[in-house]
């Protein structure tokens, strides 16, 4: 089955993310598995799309390749603009770290250092003084509601916490891209909230756009589409707000 019949018609100059035809392959012979069986998606700027289906499906595969954390087996990646398949190493990460924000599911958070030190980091890493990124950084975690948490290790906080703080690294430098895994999963639904309300207000504007792996139905009315995928393909893609399990499959007609 293609994926280019779930896709809207879109001019490729107002498209963050334009992926074709791309499979990805782990292992060798008859230990080959198919992770992805020919994706086709377009994420335009200024949307916020979710993605969802069932664990192996393949969704941490896709946002991974489209991150340029991982090399498809076969097809096309543009990421706002870029060529990726085009870029060598040094480049590509030269590119993430300008312009794509991540939230995985492993919050990775510097054991040494404070919570308003680790959410500084790319800020750091990009030149800023030391002062100005921590004030930066405390900014985005006391709209997360951890004001009073700025000075307190990794170890001192709960696992939601900890998100938390990984969720403020991942916006403090603005990124034009932010793909998101799982982001609420450790959060109850008023963290989630406000966590989603976050990353709506400062990752979607007209020149950006978020793409969100979850299976949290809690915040699937933050989405401005909902792309479900399924054994490597994705399957439908609708409007945000619910997802219609009765909707037909487009090969159903």
């Amino acid at each position: 089955m293609s994926d280019q019949s779930v896709q809207p018609s879109t001019p490729e100059n107002t498209l963050a993310v334009r992926v074709r035809g791309v499979k990805k392959a782990f292992g060798k012979g008859d230990a080959t598995t198919l992770a992805l069986r020919g994706i086709d998606l377009d994420v335009p700027y200024g949307e916020l799309l979710m993605l969802i289906g069932p664990s192996g499906c393949g969704k941490t595969t896709l946002v991974s390749i489209v991150a340029g954390t991982l090399e498809p087996t076969e097809g096309d990646v543009h990421v706002l603009g870029h060529d990726l398949l085009a870029m060598s190493n040094r480049r590509i990460v030269r590119f993430r770290r300008e312009n794509v924000g991540f939230i995985f599911q492993a919050f990775n958070l510097l054991p040494a250092l404070t919570a308003v030190e680790n959410a500084a980091v790319p800020l750091l890493i990009a030149g800023w003084r030391r002062k100005h990124a921590v004030e930066v950084a405390a900014d985005f975690l006391e709209k997360l509601g951890l004001g009073d948490r700025l000075t307190n290790l990794p170890s001192e906080l709960s696992g939601g916490q900890q998100q938390r703080v990984a969720i403020a690294r991942a916006l403090v430098h603005e990124p034009r891209l932010l793909v998101c895994d799982e982001p609420t999963s450790a959060l109850d639904a008023a963290n989630g909230h406000v966590t989603m309300e976050l990353i709506q207000n400062v990752a979607v504007q007209a020149n950006r756009a978020v793409i969100v792996v979850t299976h949290d139905s809690r915040i699937y009315s933050f989405a401005d589409r909902i792309a479900a995928m399924e054994d490597g393909h994705i399957q439908r893609v609708q409007h945000g707000g619910t997802f219609d399990e009765n909707v037909p499959h487009p090969k159903d007609g």
